[in-house]
């Protein structure tokens, strides 16, 4: 897959996340938000919990599904980033939770399946 079509894939599934979430009534907070360290695709609310959404998207089955690259190394990297968002954006009275949203896209880029993982890690 080439870089240009693995970036379309990658925001085509986090724009299907943001609105799949957005339509259970969650409050979007950042999307891509990032420093030298890394980047979280997506921080919402979920009522009164802060959420730190990992997005994995594929194209066809043949990939697996996104949860099964969410590994440990991954999930520390997150909860490192977590902790700067919360830091600088003064968020510490809220619980936190790490779910994980797998899209599955088409062959045209279209989201076929969008799977929700709450509480991941």
């Amino acid at each position: 897959m080439t870089i240009d079509r693995r970036q379309q894939v990658g925001r085509t599934g986090e724009q299907a996340a943001a609105d799949f979430l957005v339509g259970l009534g969650w409050r979007i907070l950042s999307r891509n938000w990032s420093t030298r360290l890394g980047e979280l695709d997506i921080v919402a609310l979920d009522g009164q919990e802060l959420v730190f959404v990992e997005v994995r998207t594929t194209c066809g089955q043949r990939f697996g599904y996104g949860f099964q690259s969410v590994d440990g190394r991954k999930q520390q990297k997150v909860r490192r980033l977590a902790l700067q968002y919360i830091q600088q954006r003064h968020l510490d009275q809220y619980p936190l939770r790490f779910d994980v949203v797998s899209v599955l896209l088409d062959e045209a880029f279209h989201p076929k399946r969008i799977d929700h993982l709450k509480g991941a890690f």
